[in-house]
């Protein structure tokens, strides 16, 4: 079993990290932690730029803290858990840090458990953190099977518990179904199981994160995902818009999704991904 020493969240500058959110700290309560949640995913973008760029520095929270306090980056579900873990920790509420397995649990072949959230007991009440999925929760949801939280404006989630086993499904409200997004499992969680998650995702061939870029952000009444070559809107109650880019237009898209990159990250950014930089005549 791991203790809070194992996760070094002592280390956590939480300070630093409640004025990226533009936050005081509060007495833990339901209120106190749908504000802080809601505030992290709007404020940190979801992203794969370092995995893209070669130079990753590890989802240990000194690393994580590093980009997220001290440049206001982003990153993905193993820096977006483990630095809010760590924060929720150092404010008193019981955290938990889970494993999930991404996508649809009746796929063939399964995938592995590469996906971290962050559980918080709460006046006797199990809640679900996500802050790392990029189109995911904007709050926490309770455990309790069939229960479906409507939050951010509209967005629709549901919970639901596999049968007698301990793991718990989340899927998210798509045309008149609901479109499957991970499962989590309650097997205990050690760092070394992050790193090695991170290590896979961040490394190997096939791994989605490896493949190109994805920058994502909730922004207000929409969410906004872009690849090199997409650009995908997502509101409430609204078709999907879907489009490729124009030539010069990733640029906009990142000056608009704010994931902190210096000139030069960006420059190397689209030059990895093969865009041009030039001007529709």
């Amino acid at each position: 079993m791991t203790t809070r020493d194992d996760w070094q969240a002592a280390q956590l500058d939480l300070r630093g990290y409640l004025e990226r959110l533009g936050l005081d700290a509060r007495t833990p309560s339901r209120a106190a932690l749908d504000e802080l949640v809601e505030q992290h995913v709007r404020t940190f973008t979801f992203d794969n730029v370092d995995v893209l760029l070669g130079q990753h520095p590890g989802v240990g929270l000194e690393a994580v803290q590093g980009k997220f306090v001290g440049r206001g980056r982003g990153g993905y579900c193993f820096e977006h858990s483990t630095i809010l873990a760590a924060a929720l920790e150092r404010l008193g509420y019981p955290v938990v840090r889970r494993l999930a397995r991404v996508g649809d649990p009746a796929a063939v072949p399964v995938s592995g458990r590469t996906h971290l959230v962050v559980e918080v007991v709460l006046d006797g009440q199990r809640l679900l953190c996500d802050p790392g999925f990029g189109m995911g929760l904007v709050r926490p949801v309770p455990l309790v099977d069939g229960h479906v939280a409507e939050q951010g404006g509209g967005w629709r989630f549901r919970v639901t518990r596999d049968g007698d086993r301990a793991v718990w499904r989340l899927a998210r409200a798509r045309g008149h179904g609901w479109e499957p997004m991970h499962s989590t499992d309650e097997h205990p969680v050690v760092p070394q199981d992050v790193e090695i998650g991170h290590h896979y995702t961040s490394t190997y061939p096939g791994s989605h994160f490896t493949q190109g870029l994805v920058v994502a952000r909730h922004l207000p009444g929409r969410h906004v995902t872009v690849t090199e070559s997409a650009v995908t809107v997502r509101r409430p109650g609204s078709p999907t818009e879907h489009r490729d880019l124009a030539a010069g237009e990733l640029r906009e898209w990142l000056e608009l999704l704010a994931p902190s990159l210096t000139e030069d990250e960006v420059s190397r950014l689209l030059a990895r991904s093969g865009v041009s930089e030039a001007t529709p005549s």
